[in-house]
């Protein structure tokens, strides 16, 4: 399949083609939905309204407008559960990723002298780092024993599953949390959560995944897996937008039983009492005991219009075109020989993202693609990301793509 028309023909029996119309695309070839996703053609439509109902209620637009803006962060609920496998219980849209961490991390790091350890990836995307560094210095440790960095073996670029599994067993005494990434940010390595939460709790660790590439790219089953809580972002692979709200989940089994430290603020109080404004904090039950503060309307209304999308297409499906896509775009790199491709071979372990290590020229060949009107992204110092979102990308977006590297690299 090395033609135009080879594309086409794939693109013509694509089941899920009809939503790539459901967008809006700048000028050029978008790869860069790992970062910042499109624009649904109803999310205008969808905050359009919220801002009439604003202009023709007021206040009186959280009991009246068309959507009440009281229990409006519950509109996406379901479909946030089916889109990361939990029930809706364990699910809920606000604050931003870093900040649901921070939350997360209040309840779920309880570090003791004898625990006191979190391990993360040593590639973890900064603010992770950052957030997880400031948690432990909040509790008296320092960084430089208490962090329990994964790291590659010497002249790899990914992490083997069995020496993941090998430090586990190593630090169990000592962990107090595991903190990974379920897709890494750069690498697009995918891992297996399930495994990495069974044996984190066979050592009574507590087990936190951050799914900002996994949310929308992987499919996840968030309740049977086991995690205690993941936090992801909602701007790239789910498309709502710049600075968009997060994504929040914390298992069922801490749904009303939870007796460990929280962070309280008066959404999260019991729906029926909400209003009384009293002084003792009645949580509702599960994850929407966390929530601090009334969500903010318009950026629900977005990420309501992505989710709508995502529901209808499903995720089993549109896994399987981005293992496609995926994997003709890994096929046309390979064969034009410029890079090293970092990103996993094995669908299993990635979802869609293909990360190369370009041998020479790297900021040269990203200049020339972003003048031939390619979005991609382009990490210092040899690093280039492209992403194929099953979404809005085709096949013929590839194609091209392709076309632009093989004239380029000559």
């Amino acid at each position: 399949m090395n033609t135009l028309e080879d594309a086409r023909a794939q693109d013509a029996k694509d089941p899920l083609k009809k939503f790539r119309d459901q967008f809006y695309f700048p000028q050029g070839l978008y790869f860069a939905g790992h970062s910042l996703g499109l624009q649904p053609k109803k999310a205008r439509e969808y905050i359009q309204q919220e801002l009439d109902d604003w202009a023709k209620y007021g206040v009186e637009g959280h009991f009246h407008a068309k959507n009440p803006w009281l229990p409006y962060h519950e509109f996406v609920t379901e479909q946030l559960a089916r889109l990361v496998g939990a029930k809706p219980i364990e699910v809920v849209m606000m604050n931003t990723l870093t900040v649901n961490l921070h939350l997360m991390m209040i309840s779920f790091y309880r570090p003791t002298s004898q625990k006191f350890k979190i391990m993360i990836e040593a590639g973890a995307f900064p603010s992770d780092l950052y957030a997880v560094q400031s948690q432990i210095k909040l509790h008296g440790y320092d960084p430089k024993e208490a962090l329990v960095e994964l790291t590659p073996r010497p002249g790899e670029s990914l992490l083997r599953a069995e020496d993941i599994y090998s430090r586990i067993e190593k630090e169990g005494d000592s962990l107090a949390l595991i903190m990974l990434g379920n897709a890494n940010y750069l690498t697009g390595q995918a891992f297996d959560m399930k495994t990495i939460t069974e044996l984190g709790h066979k050592h009574d660790a507590f087990v936190g995944f951050d799914l900002a590439h996994g949310a929308g790219n992987l499919k996840l089953d968030l309740h049977d897996d086991g995690p205690d809580f993941a936090v992801w972002c909602s701007y790239k692979y789910l498309n709502s937008g710049p600075g968009g709200l997060a994504g929040c989940f914390v298992h069922e089994r801490h749904a009303n039983n939870f007796k460990g430290p929280r962070l309280q603020g008066w959404w999260g109080q019991n729906k029926k009492t909400r209003f009384k404004m009293e002084k003792k904090f009645d949580p509702i039950p599960g994850v929407e005991a966390w929530q601090l503060s009334n969500p903010p309307i318009f950026q629900l209304a977005a990420i309501r219009a992505s989710l709508e999308l995502f529901d209808a297409a499903g995720m089993d499906a549109l896994t399987e075109k981005g293992k496609k896509l995926t994997a003709y775009l890994q096929k046309n790199l390979k064969e034009l020989g410029f890079a090293e491709i970092i990103t996993p071979e094995s669908p299993q372990e990635r979802g869609s993202l293909m990360c190369v290590r370009v041998k020479s020229g790297a900021q040269k060949l990203n200049e020339t693609l972003v003048a031939k009107g390619v979005h991609c992204d382009f990490r210092e110092p040899d690093i280039i990301r492209f992403t194929p979102i099953p979404l809005y990308n085709n096949f013929e977006d590839i194609f091209k793509l392709t076309e632009i590297l093989k004239n380029a690299v000559r």
